[in-house]
């Protein structure tokens, strides 16, 4: 890979799109073939795999609308690597549609003999159905896709030629989204996962995602930096201090995600209802006792006294360390949601679980590498570009 200064592009793209989609394709065919050994354990690896990487892109969606609304400075020299992780929420969406066919292998609620045997079934039948649950993900794939698409035509035009207008248009669109962003990451995250056991629910459930995918995120951000940085790329533009504040970043939402799970776990605890704990004894029982414990201490506690010195924060080695451990730790999360519905006695990683992260990691590093070296690395337009490039922490 080269990298022209003047013009912040990649002159040569490298090998890293066609191994992308080498992973891609042959993850995909190693997953559609699990579909024929394993039907069941298919579908519940791959929307494990889809969440875990969909959790990403909307968390670039996320960064970059806060960005916008918030008029950070400092986050400008990443906005260009925001938008683009966030530019693969289109193609997600058409990912979407092989777990339509599974509904019925792994949402108990859509089979009407149970409901019909289950009072509290039916009590949620008006919100549990099929129909109304592919027209919510319809809606929640439409708003995202639309937000996506705005921000990243108008950020577009901003490097074609800058004016104020736009800077308004930005902070209008972020204002807007963000509410819809919480409003559909919140009922996606009922629909898809915590529907998987339909008689327990949690009102920061949504919170609770929303704060691994964002972590999730920053941890890819700083991946993405620190390899590029590896090939000489950015290593001027993106600096220690932004390194900095990516680590603060990373510390403060390690805390938020470990002050949800500790909320969501004591509530449920202290309130002692039936319908409530079950969703834990099943994490508790069984090998399950170990990833359970491995979210505690791998998910919260080391990454918080990892990231509480300053040094670590301004180390590249230690960030890169970092950023993968949190991108594991992610995963772990999801399927220690997801997974657990299909096998409540205890773990057990199948290989398909490996093939679907790979296949569609492959598909999002293909669509991520193809923005990133159609445009600009850094947002050329943007009238605070040299002030975030000589950004210092205070």
């Amino acid at each position: 890979m080269e990298f022209n200064r003047q013009t912040y592009r990649l002159t040569t793209a490298g090998n890293t799109g066609k191994i992308a989609a080498f992973l891609a394709v042959s993850g995909l065919i190693l997953t559609a073939i699990g579909y024929l050994v394993n039907s069941d354990q298919f579908y519940f690896s791959y929307l494990t795999a889809y969440i875990f990487w969909l959790s990403i892109a909307l968390g670039g969606l996320f960064f970059t609308m806060l960005h916008h609304l918030v008029g950070a400075r400092w986050s400008v020299v990443l906005r260009r690597l925001s938008e683009n992780i966030m530019a693969v929420i289109p193609i997600m969406a058409l990912f979407f549609i092989p777990v339509l066919p599974g509904i019925h292998h792994v949402f108990h609620w859509s089979h009407p003999e149970i409901v019909a045997g289950d009072h509290l079934l039916q009590a949620k039948a008006g919100y549990l159905n099929v129909s109304f649950f592919i027209i919510r993900a319809i809606v929640y794939f439409a708003v995202w896709i639309i937000l996506t698409v705005y921000l990243y035509r108008l950020s577009l035009a901003q490097d074609a030629g800058y004016h104020p207008e736009q800077t308004r248009k930005f902070k209008v669109a972020g204002a807007v989204g963000i509410i819809l962003f919480a409003i559909t990451l919140t009922f996606s995250s009922f629909d898809w996962m915590m529907s998987l056991e339909p008689h327990w629910y949690s009102t920061i459930f949504g919170v609770y995602i929303f704060s691994g995918g964002l972590l999730a995120l920053l941890a890819m951000l700083t991946v993405i930096v620190m390899l590029f940085h590896r090939h000489g790329i950015l290593d001027a533009i993106i600096t220690p201090e932004h390194y900095h504040d990516l680590g603060k970043l990373m510390f403060a939402f390690t805390v938020f995600w470990g002050y949800m799970a500790f909320s969501q776990y004591f509530l449920i605890w202290y309130g002692n209802i039936p319908e409530e704990t079950i969703w834990m004894l099943h994490r508790w029982e069984g090998s399950w006792k170990i990833i359970s414990l491995v979210l505690v201490f791998g998910h919260f506690v080391f990454p918080f006294f990892f990231l509480f010195p300053q040094a670590v924060k301004r180390n590249r080695a230690m960030l890169l360390l970092i950023g993968f451990w949190i991108l594991i730790m992610h995963w772990v999360d999801i399927y220690w949601i997801v997974i657990p519905t299909l096998h409540q006695s205890g773990f057990g990683l199948s290989w398909i679980d490996l093939t679907a992260v790979i296949g569609l990691g492959g598909v999002f590093f293909w669509i991520f590498w193809r923005k990133t070296t159609t445009h600009p690395l850094v947002p050329v337009g943007d009238p605070d570009l040299e002030k975030s490039i000589h950004f210092i922490n205070h």
